[in-house]
């Protein structure tokens, strides 16, 4: 029995399955052709190999030929090569723009560069051609990249100037202030009295009935640079809902070069709120009723309770009540839109201004009131008498206190009382002496505000703190401010 052939050794695997390549003629001829292979899945990535860019980003390389003798597609004789058509693309796919050229040295291609149109090409069978990447070391044929012009300011440019807005400015008057424009040292705080710090700027606002409220108070040029805490104290409250409310705006300042000056100028802002709100539904009324004798009265006293806790507040700590008083200023104004009724009262110093038509008004209260028959000087005693006997004038020198008796009491300061109707168009101010005193002494001030206000509506917090702010020299002191616009 002859003996079993031996068996023929297995071909090798080939993955997923595929054909295996075509083996050569026994003869040596180059056997038929044979269809190119399928494509197939991308394997893992081998080390130090870099992969290419997705399809559309770059132009893929063309391929290579494949050597003589290796495995491989066979081409018939006379019959260009063509790279296979991507997968996934249907064969009726209309040929479009081609992607972006690669950069030298095989970086990825700026995704702003243009894209270069497509070349007429004869019609050819099958798909389209697609461009062959350029050689290592070539620069692209065509413009470099660039970006599209886009509208960029330049570093530091400043914007254009809207039509129509209103100037600002950082000082009037003859020249800068000696003091540095912004804050440059804190007060000294106590761990045990945090309570008692008080912050550099308040800023407030809103908007009842037909007028627009703006408030501020901010430390003085001489108290920032001193470290010195800010002895103006501000207070802005809402008593009441709907058109029955009553706004109160409120504000002090402490008695110079005094320890406790900050905390005298809050607490009197405190005291006259408390007092103001027990009573606002009353003096609501009375505003819109227009009883002007008794909203006088009234705030009279209610102003002599709240300076009078002052004063025993002062016995408290064992201070002099000199020591331990402050300016009161308030202002009053109804959420009705019917009423424009706005009632000033208050002791001490400062100012109330009203800009109509486009002119300040100086509409501080006088000082007492006028009793009797007129008189030259109005209030002044007539330099002689009717019988023609002159008067000898009156130096001031008042008359020294008797021993036998207790030395007066210091004066008080008289209370200011003021009730004025609003007309449109009108911006009521009310201020301490820190910024009253540069508006009554620094006609640059005057003319500054009113291009500002005039016009355009009444500001924001934002432009409304840098219009109180402009600086003049000679004026240090702390400024609190509260500002009406009607509409």
């Amino acid at each position: 029995m002859p003996a079993a052939a031996p068996p023929r050794p297995a071909a090798p695997p080939t993955s997923e399955g595929s054909p295996a390549p075509a083996r050569p003629s026994p003869t040596g001829t180059a056997g038929p052709s044979v269809p190119a292979p399928a494509a197939l899945p991308p394997g893992p990535t081998p080390p130090g190999f870099r992969a290419e860019p997705p399809w559309g980003s770059a132009s893929p390389p063309a391929p290579a030929s494949p050597a003589p003798g290796s495995p491989g597609t066979a081409v018939s004789p006379g019959t260009a090569a063509v790279p296979p058509w991507p997968p996934g693309v249907p064969l009726d796919t209309p040929p479009t723009l081609p992607p972006p050229t690669a950069s030298p040295g095989g970086a990825r291609p700026d995704p702003w560069a243009p894209h270069a149109p497509a070349l007429p090409t004869a019609p050819s069978q099958g798909p389209p051609a697609l461009p062959a990447a350029p050689a290592q070391g070539t620069p692209p044929a065509g413009p470099p990249p660039t970006r599209p012009d886009l509208p960029v300011l330049a570093p530091y440019e400043s914007l254009p100037a809207v039509p129509g807005e209103r100037p600002s400015v950082a000082h009037v008057g003859s020249g800068p202030p000696t003091y540095d424009a912004e804050p440059t040292t804190l007060p000294p705080a106590d761990p045990d009295g945090l309570d008692d710090l008080v912050s550099d700027t308040v800023l407030d606002g809103a908007r009842y009935g037909t007028s627009t409220l703006r408030a501020v108070s901010v430390r003085g040029d001489s108290a920032r640079y001193r470290g010195e805490p800010r002895r103006d104290a501000l207070l802005t409250a809402r008593f009441g809902t709907a058109e029955e409310a009553l706004v109160l705006v409120a504000m002090a300042t402490g008695a110079r070069a005094t320890p406790g000056a900050h905390r005298a100028a809050a607490e009197a802002c405190r005291w006259i709120g408390r007092a103001v709100g027990r009573s606002h539904a009353r003096l609501a009324e009375d505003i819109r009723a227009a009883r002007r004798g008794d909203l006088k009265s009234g705030l009279h006293r209610l102003t002599d309770r709240s300076l009078g806790k002052l004063r025993a507040s002062a016995a408290e700590q064992g201070v002099e009540p000199e020591d331990y008083t402050a300016s009161l200023r308030c202002l009053l104004l109804t959420a009705d839109p019917e009423c424009r009724t706005r009632v000033f009262f208050g002791v001490g110093d400062g100012g109330l201004f009203r800009l109509r038509d486009g002119e300040w008004q100086d509409i501080e209260p006088r000082v007492g009131d006028a009793t009797g028959e007129p008189v030259v000087g109005f209030g002044s005693l007539p330099h002689e008498t009717p019988e023609g006997d002159r008067l000898t004038m009156d130096l001031g020198i008042t008359t020294p206190p008797s021993p036998y008796e207790p030395a007066p009491a210091p004066p008080r300061a008289p209370f200011r009382f003021r009730a004025s109707v609003a007309r449109p168009g009108d911006t009521l101010l009310l201020c301490t002496g820190g910024l009253a005193d540069p508006l009554r002494g620094e006609p640059g001030l005057c003319e500054h505000l009113t291009t500002r206000w005039s016009t355009g509506g009444p500001p924001g917090l934002a432009a409304f703190l840098a219009d109180t702010q402009v600086r003049v020299k000679g004026y240090a002191d702390d400024r609190t401010a509260a500002a009406v616009w009607e509409a």
